[in-house]
């Protein structure tokens, strides 16, 4: 994209150029980075680029796009270069605060709302620990018309992103944001929960070469790496979630396939008295055939 030739650069060419550029740098999906990252600069949805191919960039557009793709390039996640993302059909609001929502976080929701339907006696209560940009707890909210929803994170910093995601979702009536590690945000004499979420980290220290570079560079570590195996945080969650769920009540968490064992270890485990709080613990896979989330229900 060189200065002698701004004028000639058309929607069409911009898209070409800059999809040849992204497979030279290796990202995943080099042709979809180009048009969400065009489309962002235009304002306008993707689709519309095919109707105006032979447009010709401004200036001023043409150098914002090119500051885009120089950002890419140097492997910076597209969803903080456009500073939103969707998940579970809903748009969000994201920055290096937070940790770009996924679609295997996706089947979190799914089998929250799967819960949800075996408890029809009275309005939820839930809790999301480890909330983030808020995407879980804005979808289930969406899904939900009979809850309330405790949303916790650890990080002042992502608290501030999800409290703009539920005022844009017109949700501050039923979530509310805590800032605290995990359970000790909640106010002495909480309620017991009817559903407790999480996708909490848990990629071992250990693995961090094994993560890709733009995620390791760019989100944020924190909601990422738990610990030398990837259980610091999620060892935490499992012994803490039974003096917060009522009898009946589901934990349901993301986890990495990599650590399933050790998850379902600690959830079949006795505790100090010889009891186990859990039954019907389930494992979930994601549409690549990985385990993705553990469900567990309350004795």
């Amino acid at each position: 994209m060189t200065e002698a030739t701004e004028q000639q650069w058309t929607i069409k060419r911009l898209l070409e150029w800059t999809t040849d550029y992204f497979k030279a740098a290796n990202p995943d999906s080099p042709r979809l980075d180009a048009e969400v990252l065009l489309s962002a600069v235009l304002g306008c949805q993707r689709v519309m680029l095919y109707t105006q191919f032979d447009r010709v960039l401004e200036l001023d557009l043409l150098a914002r796009f090119r500051e885009a793709v120089k950002r890419r390039g140097a492997g910076e996640p597209v969803a903080y270069i456009v500073g939103h993302w969707e998940f579970y059909s809903l748009d969000f609001e994201v920055n290096a605060n937070v940790l770009i929502p996924r679609p295997e976080t996706e089947h979190v929701v799914v089998a929250t709302l799967d819960a949800a339907k075996q408890i029809t006696d009275r309005p939820l209560r839930v809790l999301d620990i480890g909330t983030g940009s808020g995407c879980i707890a804005i979808a289930l909210a969406k899904h939900l018309d009979n809850c309330r929803i405790g949303a916790i994170d650890l990080s002042a910093a992502a608290l501030e992103v999800a409290t703009r995601n539920v005022t844009k979702h017109q949700l501050d009536d039923r979530i509310r944001l805590m800032q605290g590690d995990l359970f000790a945000a909640l106010p002495a004499g909480s309620a017991k929960v009817d559903l407790i979420v999480s996708n909490p980290p848990y990629i071992g220290t250990a693995e961090q070469g094994t993560v890709d570079p733009g995620v390791r560079k760019y989100e944020p570590q924190q909601a990422l790496f738990a610990g030398p195996n990837g259980m610091q945080v999620i060892d935490r969650l499992v012994r803490q979630a039974p003096d917060w769920l009522k009898s009946g009540g589901f934990l349901i968490f993301e986890i990495s396939p990599f650590i399933a064992d050790l998850c379902l270890a600690q959830l079949n485990a006795v505790d100090s008295t010889g009891q186990n709080p859990w039954t019907q613990i389930n494992l979930i896979k994601d549409l690549s055939g990985k385990q993705r989330v553990i469900v567990a229900r309350r004795k």
